[in-house]
């Protein structure tokens, strides 16, 4: 028996998905949660063999983190994501992430229920419409030092602020802001943190 915890925080897709696995002879669904923190919190108490997450979801943290943390805390626990869209960002992160599996929400019940088999089994699935998106995922063109800038950017801090959190000049941080602009091809700061952030560069 396949033991299963499923983290997704929509109330009808997470009851229709713990009915629908619960109806295969050889899985079972041992938690059921909606946020990526009850599901850390869930895995060491029912030591599931594959962790089904959804990645967008509140809390803290959303599924790619719940499943770094999860696989840290046991090993032996496979990671599988589920996800309405194959966005860049989240397809970079999940594989950056190492997890097992990628699979989009839309399809078949049969092809879920076969990428839980095969991820237990040891096997990486993705999903076949996501696998042209991670053929084509960009190299990131940010400098770590770019991406940090830029991720604090973001976050809303002005260039005095990340100035002092860097131990830059606000100059300096405006000079990289401009390039940053530039070698995205965006039209401001806001552009280019949105380009950044849905490929998963920062």
């Amino acid at each position: 028996m396949i033991r299963i915890l499923l983290a997704e925080d929509q109330h009808v897709i997470r009851s229709a998905l713990v009915t629908l696995l619960n109806l295969e002879p050889d899985l079972e669904v041992v938690a059921a949660v909606q946020s990526g923190d009850e599901a850390v919190a869930a895995a060491p108490a029912h030591r599931p063999d594959v962790a089904v997450l959804d990645i967008d979801m509140p809390g803290t943290i959303d599924g790619l983190d719940a499943a770094a943390e999860i696989r840290a805390r046991l090993p032996g626990c496979r990671t599988l994501m589920l996800t309405g869209y194959g966005r860049p960002g989240h397809l970079r992160r999940a594989l950056a992430a190492q997890v097992d599996g990628f699979v989009l929400k839309t399809a078949p019940p049969e092809e879920v229920t076969a990428a839980i088999r095969k991820v237990v089994q040891g096997e990486r699935v993705l999903d076949p419409s996501l696998a042209v998106t991670a053929w084509n995922l960009a190299d990131n063109p940010l400098t770590p030092r770019e991406a940090d800038i830029l991720r604090l950017a973001a976050a809303g801090a002005e260039a005095t602020e990340i100035a002092a959190q860097l131990f830059l000049s606000a100059g300096t941080v405006r000079n990289y802001l401009t390039a940053i602009v530039a070698k995205l091809n965006a039209r401001n700061r806001t552009d280019a943190a949105r380009i950044a952030t849905e490929a998963g560069w920062i």
